[in-house]
């Protein structure tokens, strides 16, 4: 996995855009930011639109064949035929849902795993492309509506990235003949910002949370963060949710502009009737009850976790490195499983109970009615008699959104047996679902079984212990946060999207407890479901800070001291060689000084290749790193070695020549060549492994390969200022998605002219010293969304870089294990 890199690179060429830069200019690139992220929640929302629309057409289609079949066959005796049916329609959802996964693999599962890593600043391949979000909106519409037990909320999360990064780019690799000259927002700062926005209004699209999605987009993953992308995010956030709304309440009710409807999901109005005076929503005795909750839904959480985990391993090693055909039949499996399951369930596992008089929703039908209307009732009279209704067919032969209102709702009573055989068979059957390869979301199966698990809660208080004040809604409410919290362990946002979603500000309180005491008991057992699926895929994710028994290591312990480097002025033969031969994506720039440095020094100025730096003294790499590498028993098969210059350096200087001419003479000594086949020779001392280096810079990969594509480069006889220049737009024309060194065409470079990387490094990139503790190191790297960060000791040589993978819990473990071991 690649890091995607926060830091601004202030070359030369940023700093002529800099320097062109006025107030007016400033203002229109601000300007053309906020268009961008009101279009970006503005077709996030219609991508939630045409979901939302389709699954409805197809789950009303599916539901009202199965449904006059089984009245029909009731009579007649096929119910047989009224289950093949109902076979048919769900396989061919599922098997078209497994096919688009085929076509793009990582548009299986929710995505929030994977915009999570990318918030977090790993670049995962594929996840914000246009065939990704094809995929995966067309792929979760097939899922839902062949009946799986998944949710469109999640995958709306990732379609809402990938409109982020890929709207403001304004081309695709899927559309190479579709290119438009948009110079704005070409680095991944710019396009970090977008998906935290888009992701943000994913959220706000399903639940009708804009507040919620915000901070889902800062609590999940996003290292940067300041006031102005706050406001941009809620903004994008806004945009989405009443797109949405305004498009959805237009088409169900035909009142454009009445704003009825505003998310995916929506869980109504909470409200006692008005006949009971004893009922409250909640009051303070129901606390304890909700803190007991939030504990079982922990363990719940932590079980399901654990399952999921489990299944996730074995699928890794038995399914995955199978032909893809057999995801497919993996996928097909689960959803005949699930039908015959569900039907089965429906027709045999269900009580017939008293039809409630004041209708599903006791006073306000009108959210209910929005969500079953498309099955024409939401109340289900399988083989049940008049003024009846079957609880288990209400539960299972519905959309799980009507089945959730159902629970949150109906005033009608679900009986004990069949809300814990629900409870069970849903628990079971969705936690083998996740990870199947189709666009599936959690969110949705997670609070339908946690609402049945509030339920059940609620109907035991009633009737075995007498508490007739209790709000059946609520406890179905606070067991869908205490389940969804145990799994996610999302505390902040999560309060914040039910919050928002139930409209009722009153239950603020008892949802965030309910969701603290369910994270810090499910924290108890093992990690959420979403950080398991970054584990598992290898991601080196960073925590929002490190353990405090990691500030025992400071930078040095952590860093990687054998570097590869390229000088200010570099053979076009080196470059290549050192770019096809390591797939490092920065390098650090320096200057050697060996045995004759002191004849470099003049007035307290080291000057190297007409850089100068002030230089009190000259301490030697080797020294700082003796210690450290004395238990060194092998050494990496590729060395870099100067031939040349070490030839150069036996040679004493004539006494008298002057010192600036030695310099200049000096920078066009070939770069040392590479020889991977070549190990070091054990004659070699300690300073020739460990040489002195001067840091002047950092110069990424991406920049290299065009500095050479585009053929910036000078001859030995002239000048470097003869080199042609290359402007910031044509720098990061190719972003982001910058030539491969390998498909170079050699034929077109001559190997001995020579690049001056000078104009095009980052001079001034974020450093720390090797004394630096650890915790400061993880706070600086994390918060500025850094990708390299070098180690320079006090008279700015180069020891060290630090990366991501410097930086994770496993590494930081083992140099731990090592810094004990050493006491």
């Amino acid at each position: 996995f690649q890091s995607l890199d926060y830091d601004r690179c202030i070359n030369d060429p940023y700093l002529e855009v800099l320097e062109s830069m006025d107030n007016k200019k400033a203002q229109r690139y601000e300007a053309v930011k906020w268009v961008m992220v009101f279009a970006i929640g503005v077709c996030t929302g219609l991508v939630g639109l045409f979901v939302d629309f389709f699954v409805r057409l197809f789950t009303q289609l599916k539901f009202q064949v199965v449904q006059s079949s089984v009245e029909e066959c009731t009579e007649k005796g096929c119910l047989a035929l009224s289950l093949l049916e109902l076979l048919g329609f769900n396989l061919t959802f599922v098997f078209l849902a497994s096919l688009l996964v085929l076509i793009q693999p990582v548009a299986a599962g929710s995505g929030i795993p994977e915009i999570k890593c990318y918030l977090n600043g790993v670049k995962v391949p594929g996840v914000v492309r246009l065939r990704t979000v094809v995929c995966k909106a067309l792929g979760v519409l097939f899922s839902v509506a062949g009946g799986l037990f998944v949710g469109k909320e999640g995958p709306m999360i990732h379609s809402g990235a990938v409109v982020g990064a890929g709207l403001p780019q304004f081309q695709s690799i899927s559309l190479r003949k579709i290119q438009f000259n948009f110079p704005y927002f070409r680095s991944d700062r710019d396009k970090r910002d977008f998906v935290s926005a888009g992701a943000a209004a994913g959220v706000a699209a399903a639940f009708g949370a804009p507040i919620g999605g915000t901070l889902f987009s800062l609590e999940e993953g996003s290292s940067f963060w300041n006031q102005g992308l706050t406001w941009k995010v809620l903004f994008c956030s806004m945009a989405a949710t009443f797109t949405l709304n305004f498009f959805r309440s237009g088409i169900q009710f035909g009142s454009w502009g009445s704003f009825q409807l505003p998310g995916l999901l929506n869980f109504g109005e909470f409200k006692c009737s008005e006949s009971d005076k004893k009922c409250h929503l909640w009051t303070a005795v129901d606390l304890g009850f909700f803190i007991l909750m939030g504990i079982v839904g922990g363990l719940l959480g932590a079980t399901f976790n654990c399952l999921n985990k489990r299944l996730a391993k074995y699928r890794m090693r038995n399914v995955h490195p199978k032909p893809k055909l057999v995801r497919v039949l993996e996928s097909l499996l689960v959803s005949l499983t699930t039908t015959v399951v569900v039907f089965v369930a429906s027709m045999v596992l269900g009580e017939c109970r008293q039809m409630p008089s004041t209708g599903p929703s006791g006073n306000d039908t009108l959210s209910l009615q929005g969500m079953s209307e498309d099955v024409n009732s939401s109340i289900k009279t399988f083989f049940c008699p008049n003024e009846t209704y079957n609880d288990m067919a209400t539960l299972f032969f519905n959309p799980q959104e009507s089945a959730i209102l159902q629970l949150f709702h109906q005033d009608g009573t679900f009986s004990p047996v069949t809300l814990s055989l629900f409870f069970l068979l849903y628990f079971l059957l969705s936690c083998w679902t996740y990870g199947i390869s189709v666009p599936s979301g959690l969110f949705v199966p997670s609070l339908l079984c946690g609402a049945a698990f509030g339920r059940l809660v609620a109907n035991l208080l009633k009737s075995y212990i007498g508490l007739d004040h209790i709000y059946s809604g609520t406890f179905a409410l606070i067991g869908a946060a205490a389940f969804l919290g145990g799994v996610v362990r999302m505390t902040i946002s999560l309060t914040v999207i039910l919050i928002e979603s139930t409209n009722e500000i009153t239950y603020g309180l008892p949802i965030m407890i309910t969701l603290m005491v369910a994270k810090w008991t499910g924290d108890f057992f093992n990690k959420g479901i979403y950080d398991i699926h970054v584990n598992l895929r290898g991601v080196p994710l960073l925590e929002w800070e490190t353990e405090v028994e990691m500030d025992k290591l400071r930078a040095s312990d952590i860093m990687e001291p054998n570097l590869t480097y390229v000088y200010p002025h570099t053979r076009i033969q080196s470059l290549v060689s050192i770019l096809r031969t390591t797939v490092h994506h920065a390098f650090p720039v320096v200057t050697e000084n060996r045995g004759n440095e002191r004849e470099f020094m003049k007035g307290n100025q080291l000057i190297s290749n007409n850089i100068k730096f002030k230089k009190s003294s000259i301490l030697t790499r080797a020294g700082e790193q003796r210690k450290r590498s004395q238990s060194m028993k092998s050494y990496p098969s590729s060395e870099l070695r100067n031939m040349c210059d070490e030839h150069i350096a036996t040679e004493e200087p004539p006494e008298k020549e002057d010192l600036l001419q030695q310099m200049l003479e000096r920078r066009y000594t070939p770069y040392p060549n590479l020889y991977p086949d070549q190990s070091p020779s054990e004659e070699w001392t300690m300073e020739e492994r460990f040489r002195p280096l001067t840091f002047h810079g950092l110069i990424l990969r991406s920049q290299l390969v065009t500095l050479l594509v585009r053929g910036i480069c000078y001859s030995e006889s002239q000048s470097s200022a003869s080199q042609p220049r290359l402007s910031h737009a044509e720098l990061s024309e190719d972003y982001p998605r910058y030539p491969d060194i390998h498909d170079l065409d050699l034929t077109l470079l001559n190997p001995r002219m020579i690049v001056d990387v000078t104009p095009y490094m980052n001079p001034s990139p974020f450093a720390v010293s090797p004394n630096t503790h650890v915790s400061q190191v993880f706070n600086l790297f994390r918060t500025m969304g850094l990708r390299h960060l070098p180690v320079v000791n006090a008279v700015g040589e180069i020891v060290g870089i630090i990366t991501r993978h410097n930086l994770t819990h496993e590494f930081l473990q083992a140099r731990l294990r090592q810094h004990y071991q050493t006491i």
